[in-house]
């Protein structure tokens, strides 16, 4: 086991990395700006070492400072907590290079499942269900581009393959209006993420969105654990989150576990990561459409459902432990459910909102289609 563990975050989940490793009797490392000195998490570590100045980029995201950090201190790993560089293949392989282990993945998993289209592959490959769409990324000039999408089926969500938080997102209704979507999509996704790759699958028009959370070790071994069902959600961020869902059968949570444990097996994956589908209802069938390369911030919610520490049982896995359990010896023992709150601006904001969805509403009805049934759209991912 560790004798001592650098924290490269900061607040809440910094202060529970703190927690976790005081109770498996490891020392920990803060580190901090020069703004956040006075932080709690700094005041409950054992050490703390100043990084740099306030902007994240010359303090959190400052890698050379940060192992400079963990050499001085003597830190023989270092937990990133989520944000910042917790999907940063570069500092995973920095962490490898100088003998510090990085609780937290393989780089070429963190790779592997960051780039969404490459991920599309491997799982489909793979045999867990995907959405339909393109196998690789799409160029707005290809000249079956309309064939590709008629093959697919409208309506069509063009999505960025790098990035998330919904920007490089575009729904398409019909052929018209499809190259102007790749193209707005393609120009959000470069500003936002540099990258303007983008591809293309199938739109689900009111489907739920439900994530598995995964734990694997460097044995091989896979625990997969109840979902939680994250579909209220507001411009393609979470607002609640549930587990376990009341949206799907039995038969459907142990379906979506065991695609879920083959998803961490098609890339040798190793430590805590989440692993997402969308659930089709009317259908009753679901679609693996992303993977989460780390200890996510809705993970206390599965903590509260199973008793299952998930932080210790990462930082044991990134030590070499076996998992000490399996799938089937998890538990649903309660019932939990995480709120965000959000501050706005209702009468821009929110009333912008429903003018939007009236229109669109009133537009398929025109088309002689049936309104949408969420008028407010916070119950279907993506709308807002």
């Amino acid at each position: 086991m560790f004798k001592k563990i650098l924290i490269a975050n900061r607040g809440e989940i910094a202060v529970r990395v703190v927690r976790a490793c005081r109770e498996l009797g490891i020392r920990t490392v803060a580190v901090h700006s020069d703004i956040d000195r006075e932080s709690l998490h700094v005041r409950f570590a054992d050490e703390s070492v100043c990084i740099g100045p306030g902007p994240a980029v010359e303090s959190y995201l400052n890698i050379p400072a940060i192992i400079s950090a963990a050499e001085i201190t003597g830190a023989d790993a270092i937990h990133p907590g989520y944000g910042f560089l917790s999907e940063n293949t570069h500092f995973a392989e920095v962490c490898e290079s100088c003998h510090i282990t990085f609780i937290g993945p393989s780089k070429d998993a963190i790779r592997k499942m960051g780039d969404k289209a490459e991920a599309r592959k491997i799982m489909g490959d793979y045999g867990v269900p995907i959405i339909p769409g393109t196998k690789g990324c799409i160029d707005v000039n290809d000249k079956d581009l309309h064939k590709i999408a008629k093959k697919i089926g409208y309506p069509i969500l063009v999505k960025a393959k790098a990035g998330g938080g919904g920007k490089g997102m575009r729904v398409v209704q019909e052929a018209g209006s499809l190259k102007d979507q790749i193209v707005a999509a393609t120009t959000e996704a470069k500003a936002a993420f540099g990258n303007g790759e983008v591809y293309l699958e199938r739109y689900l028009t009111a489907p739920r969105h439900i994530e598995v959370q995964i734990i694997g070790d460097k044995n091989g071994n896979v625990v997969s654990f109840p979902e939680r069902d994250c579909s209220v959600q507001r411009r393609h961020q979470k607002l609640i989150e549930e587990s376990p869902s009341s949206s799907i059968s039995e038969s459907v949570r142990k379906k979506m576990g065991k695609a879920a444990r083959l998803a961490a097996k098609a890339v040798k994956y190793h430590t805590v990561g989440t692993v997402e589908f969308l659930y089709d209802k009317k259908a009753d069938d679901f679609f693996f459409i992303e993977m989460n390369t780390r200890i996510q911030v809705e993970h206390p919610v599965t903590e509260m459902v199973t008793g299952v520490d998930l932080i210790k049982e990462q930082i044991r896995t990134a030590a070499g432990e076996k998992i000490p359990f399996s799938s089937d010896d998890v538990q649903i023992r309660h019932h939990a459910m995480e709120c965000r709150i959000n501050a706005g601006r209702p009468r821009s904001e929110f009333y912008a909102v429903a003018r939007k969805n009236h229109t669109i509403n009133s537009s398929r009805r025109a088309r002689g289609e049936s309104g949408h049934p969420y008028l407010s759209g916070l119950y279907h991912p993506g709308l807002l």
